[in-house]
């Protein structure tokens, strides 16, 4: 395969990152682990940041402010709900901050994350943690190429070695 020579549609790309929020805190970092590997066009990150990198050169160092609209959206107020506690497995530790999967009423799996842990009650926030706050991005290019025809028809890229998980 050739190596392409601009993050586009059909590439799988390799980045080092570090995400901040608002205020400037980091909050998530590749820095103590592999590059992230995703294939450009197919929605694996969020679309503000995929726009931010389109066009960017291996090596190339980028920064992407990446608006909550293009980020993980407004913050919907309607997706804070109530459930009573015995609505989910008396086994089950929940615990503030967590998250899991709920099933949505068309059958889909929805993440939510658990606001506060009451004796009768569970508040869960549909909602993502970053919903609604502007995003900075510091992204390093690690590495491109081209995606097989088998990524693109999955919709992401597969690890050395191949695919395993289907």
């Amino acid at each position: 395969m050739s190596a392409p020579s601009s993050v586009g549609p059909g590439k799988v790309v390799r980045i080092h990152y570090t995400l901040r929020g608002e205020t400037g805190e980091v909050l998530d970092s590749s820095d103590s682990s592999e590059p992230l590997e995703y294939l450009h066009g197919a929605s694996n990150i969020v679309v503000g940041l995929e726009e931010g990198l389109l066009g960017a050169t291996p090596g190339q160092k980028v920064r992407v402010k990446v608006a909550p609209e293009k980020g993980y959206g407004p913050r919907a107020p309607d997706a804070v709900h109530a459930f009573p506690r015995d609505a989910f497995p008396a086994d089950m530790p929940i615990e503030e901050g967590m998250s899991f999967q709920a099933e949505g009423e068309d059958g889909q799996s929805l993440p939510v994350w658990v606001l506060s842990v009451e004796a009768e009650q569970v508040m869960v926030d549909f909602n993502h943690p970053l919903a609604g706050h502007t995003l900075d991005f510091e992204v390093t290019i690690d590495g491109l190429r081209d995606a097989t025809s088998e990524e693109i028809a999955h919709g992401h890229p597969h690890g050395p070695g191949g695919h395993h998980h289907h």
